[in-house]
């Protein structure tokens, strides 16, 4: 509810309806799938605890991530208005998530309308992310292009109350890194200390550490505006 009120204004009772949702915890391993490419899921999820992204699985058996994920979003929101899934959701880290029924949710947008939209927002907002994420990989340098995606994950950590002013617990592995970004590990590694050295971040042992962050915000050339979140972050 937390998540949705990011960037919708939505009441006490609409509040009371998402704690009434009758729902199912799940454990997740790292690495491990909650959703895969092609299933036709009849749930959505919330995160409770941890990270989780999606990706897209190629012939090859590589992947793409797409975007990520933290606790309070909606990670698989797209699965009640589409029937069979384009991409796949996995665990970045250990993870818990409430899957809760379609059908229970569209009984309550029957209901209340706010918290469909709000939802369906949800989605929206996905969307932009996505889109920023084609821009970031295609238009930016790889400095840039690596700077832009901690940025936005930090900010939108913080806006959800994750982490502290200056780091975050974020558990993705370098090979993960170069597949969100289209880099090579070398080209990951040489990257991470281009960024090391501006003194506007630190990334070690799953861990983001924010030096300057106006400097980090310039190297990424991050504008947060595509979140539509509120009120800022930072």
């Amino acid at each position: 509810m937390a998540k949705l009120n990011e960037h919708s204004r939505l009441t006490s009772e609409d509040a009371a309806i998402v704690g009434s949702f009758s729902h199912t915890l799940r454990e997740l391993a790292p690495s491990e799938d909650f959703i895969r490419q092609g299933d036709n899921p009849s749930v959505s999820a919330v995160i409770m605890y941890g990270w989780v992204a999606r990706y897209h699985l190629l012939p090859n058996g590589s992947r793409q991530y797409l975007s990520f994920h933290t606790a309070g979003d909606w990670p698989d929101a797209q699965t009640l208005f589409i029937h069979r899934m384009d991409h796949a959701v996995c665990a970045i880290g250990p993870a818990v998530l409430a899957s809760v029924p379609h059908k229970e949710l569209i009984r309550a947008f029957d209901r209340r309308p706010p918290l469909a939209f709000a939802i369906w927002r949800e989605t929206l907002i996905d969307a932009a992310i996505f889109r920023e994420a084609i821009t970031n990989n295609s238009a930016r340098s790889k400095p840039a292009r690596m700077a832009h995606l901690f940025c936005e994950l930090f900010y939108r950590a913080r806006a959800s109350g994750l982490g502290s002013d200056d780091a975050l617990e974020l558990p993705i592995s370098l090979p993960q890194l170069g597949e969100a970004l289209g880099m090579a590990i070398a080209t990951v590694n040489r990257t991470l200390s281009e960024l090391r050295a501006s003194h506007a971040m630190g990334f070690r042992g799953g861990k983001l550490s924010i030096h300057d962050w106006p400097k980090l915000c310039a190297i990424g050339q991050f504008d947060s505006s595509y979140l539509h979140l509120k009120k800022p972050a930072r």
